[in-house]
């Protein structure tokens, strides 16, 4: 009994002295990865002060809080992640792949060609007929420049006292503005692309900035017609409150869509991190081609000649799942960071917040919050808040369902035009799904497994979108309904409507792949 108490007693003074060294070597370990984060950390660029700490609001700050956004200087969250070495290690794996696919693309042609082939024919077919788009872009901007300042100009100067009716002539000058909207911004531009057939990337260059301009100059009327409306009532300036074209023509190049008569302003301009920026979306766009050229059009090629069922379908979709990430991933990071950071910085526009961390997001409320937030503050500001405000804040379910329907129909008109056939998949896709998984998976989801769910379904949508628009555009090109056999296209009418693809027989046969992709490429 002795011996053994003497054996526990050593035992134990054994194991009481392994935990001290042991808790010794966690916190020196501790320490030093402390140490080391806290002196990279001190490496980075500072943040401005107020900017990240900000003193306790007062009850009328809050208000002015709660009138509109309030712009601070601050950077992109990805300039400030790159900073930290584990982070840019992931862009250097994007960077890699990118090398593999390049590799890829030169072996299989050398095989099949017995010769390196280094041409974009892709990328001359999607950015063709450039200069009617640069000169439709021109004509679209100089009117947005004259046409909307104009208007508000001579309108303000119908508030003051001299001019009666001031009623009837807001009416007035807001019918010329709307029909300015509708026709002269919404119609034209679009009608130079249907009836000049442009290409898919030439259409996206106009129709997109068809629909920037447009919000730009709504949101410049929205701004300031209240200021006048303010200034007629109180009369405390001895004329209206009208801003300076100046103001007016740096905000239509200003990477935000909220009207400000001034911004915060950075101090210089960097040029090598403009040239960054710039050299980053080119590389961008060769990613996308090479996407493209390696993981959809060998795919949809082939399936495009075959019968589109439920299995088809399937093994489509989830082939379209990688391409529509990385789609996903270089249209994110080539706009919303690169392209508008390298505008930001040219302007010297210091409020770099065009996004947060919508990869954290565990509900897709938070994640329509964060993924674009330029667009959003001005859904939020213009769409919602006006709509609650003329509604007195009864009907909130109401006016989140009118911004998803605005945000759904505006997206679907983009993809309309730009790929010249109506197929309502990204409408369906935001009005169905993307209205329940806003209920289903709302603030309230917290934990890694809604942010595993809101990945694996963002994914999926990817897939779809890219699996139906693609099988859909090669049945436009290949089998339009002029060459679809008549008694299969009577036969599928009589049961249902169904897409191009599901019909499409030629009826010339099946052409080789070498001659379909000439075919594609020259459309």
């Amino acid at each position: 009994m002795y011996l053994q108490a003497v054996n526990d007693l050593v035992s134990f003074s054994i194991a009481q002295h392994l935990k001290s060294d042991l808790m010794r070597q966690l916190d020196s370990q501790v320490n030093d990865f402390m140490d080391s984060l806290i002196e990279e950390s001190a490496s980075l660029d500072p943040t401005p002060v107020a900017s990240v700490f900000s003193p306790l609001l007062s009850e009328k700050e809050r208000s002015k809080l709660s009138e509109g956004k309030q712009f601070v200087s601050r950077r992109s969250l990805l300039d400030e992640l790159f900073e930290v070495n584990h982070i840019r290690t992931i862009y250097h794996m994007f960077i890699a792949l990118l090398i593999l696919f390049i590799l890829s693309t030169l072996v299989v042609d050398f095989i099949d060609e017995g010769r390196l082939v280094l041409d974009f024919d892709l990328l001359v077919y999607a950015f063709g007929q450039f200069p009617l788009v640069v000169c439709t872009w021109t004509c679209m901007f100089l009117s947005v420049l004259m046409i909307p300042f104009t208007l508000f100009h001579l309108w303000s100067h119908t508030q003051c006292a001299s001019y009666s009716h001031p009623k009837l002539y807001s009416l007035l000058f807001g019918s010329v503005f709307g029909i300015y909207q509708a026709l002269g911004l919404g119609f034209l531009p679009a009608y130079v692309v249907v009836t000049n057939s442009l290409p898919p990337a030439s259409c996206f260059i106009i129709i997109m900035e068809q629909v920037r301009l447009m919000m730009k100059s709504y949101s410049f009327v929205r701004e300031n017609v209240p200021r006048v409306m303010t200034w007629s009532k109180d009369k405390t300036n001895p004329g209206p409150v009208v801003p300076k074209i100046s103001h007016y023509l740096y905000f239509l190049f200003a990477p935000t869509l909220i009207y400000r008569d001034s911004y915060p302003r950075s101090p210089v301009i960097r040029w090598g991190y403009v040239a960054t920026k710039l050299l980053q979306v080119l590389g961008c766009l060769f990613y996308a081609y090479y996407v493209f050229v390696r993981l959809c059009i060998p795919q949809f090629r082939s399936i495009s000649l075959q019968l589109f069922d439920l299995k088809a379908m399937v093994l489509c979709v989830f082939n379209s799942i990688l391409p529509g990430v990385l789609v996903l991933f270089l249209g994110f990071f080539a706009f919303l960071h690169c392209w508008l950071n390298a505008f930001a910085e040219m302007l010297r526009f210091a409020d770099r917040m065009f996004y947060k961390d919508w990869w954290n997001s565990t509900s897709y409320a938070n994640y329509y919050r964060t993924w674009n937030v330029v667009v959003h503050d001005w859904l939020y500001y213009y769409v919602y808040r006006d709509f609650l405000w003329m509604s007195q804040k009864r009907f909130r379910p109401a006016a989140m369902l009118f911004v998803f329907t605005v945000s759904a129909v505006v997206h679907e008109y983009i993809l309309a035009i730009c790929f010249g056939f109506f197929y309502p998949v990204l409408f369906c896709l935001f009005m169905c799904f993307g209205m329940m998984f806003n209920f289903i998976l709302h603030d309230q989801r917290k934990g890694p497994i809604w942010n595993i769910i809101m990945w694996t379904s963002l994914f999926l949508g990817q897939g779809v979108i890219i699996c139906l628009y693609s099988h859909e555009w090669y049945a436009q090109r290949y089998c339009p309904l002029k060459e679809v056999i008549c008694s299969k296209l009577q036969t599928h009418n009589k049961s249902s409507h169904k897409p191009n693809h599901s019909l499409c027989q030629h009826s010339g046969g099946n052409n080789n792949m070498a001659a379909e992709y000439q075919h594609y490429i020259g459309q």
